[in-house]
């Protein structure tokens, strides 16, 4: 675990925020001013009004300072930034492939990714409001601090708006976006295994030794995860420091808790296991583009796929900054209610993808088995009672997964109809050449006719002329031969 990757070495002087804010405003004017010379107006405004907010917030705060010796560089912010890195190039990518026009698209992408911080962020602090105790705490991002959903509803907001005033339709570009939230999901949940957040629970003793291993996260110096706005040193790691709390709260053996030490309990990596999950889901979403059938579908089986995935690995999470939302009822049954619903958008939607008939069934069935599974593992015995509530990502997962299917059951029915039609992209251009072919009139039959026969009359002069000339050649070269004939021959 290296939740910090090095350090930066600073001046002993005290750092002005305004400093960093104003840089950041002279950079945004010089953004806008070359794109108001190149008259493209939308990027120009955008750059102005990014330039007067950072002037503003230089502002209000300009007495902030910071004073510490280094700075320090953390793996999570690394890893986030290398995850957009690595979304541009691949989106791009596949934009280009699919005909969608570039330089709107890598407008789209920087909209996208800056309303997808924006979403998780939020989400984040609307599910924990505990942790941020002033404005400024919403910033502080190197230590995390971003949900995923939040993140991927910010994104997709931030693209409908922005794709709806240029005209272009969601869908396509929807496509080629989400392999790049695969690999995200890869890169920055190593991010968060080096950091140490989004845990799961404790593993058993009987669990494999790697896993043990790979699940174990150390006490770290004080201070190593920074301070709270009191001056306190942060206990890390964030594992230990949440064993260490249920200990003092003698929620777990008190024999267990001599051993808490210098390591925190195992527990499920399920950071390695999320960031499986974007492995695997990338690889699908890439080799499902050679069968795409309708614009949109690639989005739809993401959609549904990490809804299913992310519902199951909540249940091994541990965190205490997930949230919930009602109602609470038994854990088994609402575990195993909420499969039900997964297997049944899976069954009258997602599964139409799947053109072989039998293996189509086969999957049908499979999909209820989940459902069925959790029911008698998580019933608890008679007279006992285990209350539950979703977590916000599993309803999210829940709800989001039941709505693609049912659109995805919708276009895949119009796909069928008329396969063309469902795989246009909607661009500007294709509309005005579809709307230019339909104004031009089809030349009727008889205009042909007429067009033709008076292509054969002008031809009919032109042979008439030909004749007389190759008869002519015909006379000259038989002469020739009789007076070949009529010479002596020498002895």
């Amino acid at each position: 675990m290296h939740p910090i990757l090095f350090h930066i070495p600073l001046p002993h002087r005290p750092l002005k925020l305004w400093w960093a804010l104003v840089a950041l405003a002279v950079l945004a004017a010089i953004y806008g001013a070359v794109f108001q010379r190149k008259q493209q107006k939308d990027e120009a405004l955008t750059g102005l009004v990014v330039a007067a907010l950072a002037c503003a917030g230089a502002y209000y705060w300009r007495a902030t300072e910071y004073k510490i010796d280094s700075l320090p560089i953390y793996s999570y912010g690394v890893l986030l930034g290398s995850s957009l890195i690595a979304g541009w190039f691949l989106t791009l990518g596949l934009a280009q492939k699919d005909g969608l026009p570039r330089e709107t698209m890598a407008n789209c992408y920087v909209i996208t990714a800056i309303a997808a911080l924006v979403g998780s962020r939020l989400l984040y602090i609307a599910t924990n409001p505990g942790q941020f105790d002033t404005a400024a705490d919403w910033f502080a991002l190197r230590r995390g601090g971003l949900v995923a959903y939040g993140g991927f509803v910010g994104g997709f907001i931030g693209s409908w708006m922005y794709l709806r005033s240029q005209h272009i339709k969601l869908l396509p570009w929807a496509d080629v976006a989400v392999p790049s939230l695969a690999s995200g999901l890869l890169i920055t949940r190593i991010g968060c295994y080096l950091y140490g957040c989004d845990f799961g629970q404790r593993l058993s003793a009987t669990a494999p030794g790697f896993l043990q291993k790979l699940g174990t996260f150390p006490h770290l110096p004080d201070g190593t995860l920074g301070y709270d706005d009191k001056g306190n040193a942060l206990v890390g790691s964030i594992p230990y420091a949440h064993h260490l709390k249920m200990c003092q709260e003698m929620a777990y053996k008190a024999a267990d808790c001599v051993n808490l030490k210098d390591h925190s309990f195992p527990v499920h990596p399920t950071q390695i296991y999320e960031a499986l999950v974007g492995l695997a889901l990338l690889a699908l979403l890439l080799w499902h583009r050679k069968h795409q059938k309708f614009r949109g579908q690639i989005f739809f089986t993401f959609v549904f796929s990490y809804g299913f995935l992310r519902f199951l690995l909540e249940l091994w999470r541990d965190d205490e900054e997930r949230g919930n939302v009602p109602p609470q009822m038994d854990r088994y049954l609402l575990i195993s209610g909420g499969l039900l619903l997964f297997a049944l958008a899976f069954i009258f939607g997602i599964s139409l993808g799947i053109q072989n008939k039998n293996v189509r069934t086969g999957a049908r069935v499979l999909s209820v088995v989940p459902a069925i599974v959790a029911f008698f593992m998580l019933k608890p015995g008679q007279f006992e009672s285990d209350a539950y509530n979703l977590s916000t990502s599993q309803f999210i997962g829940l709800l989001s997964a039941v709505i693609v299917a049912y659109f995805y059951a919708k276009l895949w029915e119009e796909a069928r109809k008329n396969p063309k039609q469902a795989m246009a992209l909607g661009l500007p251009n294709e509309a005005k050449t579809k709307k230019k072919k339909k104004a031009e009139p089809e030349p009727e039959p008889e205009e042909e006719e007429e067009e033709e026969e008076e292509q054969e009359e002008e031809e009919e002069p032109k042979e008439a002329a030909k004749k007389p000339a190759a008869k002519k050649d015909e006379d000259e070269e038989e002469e020739e031969e009789e007076d070949e004939e009529g010479e002596p021959n020498p002895a």
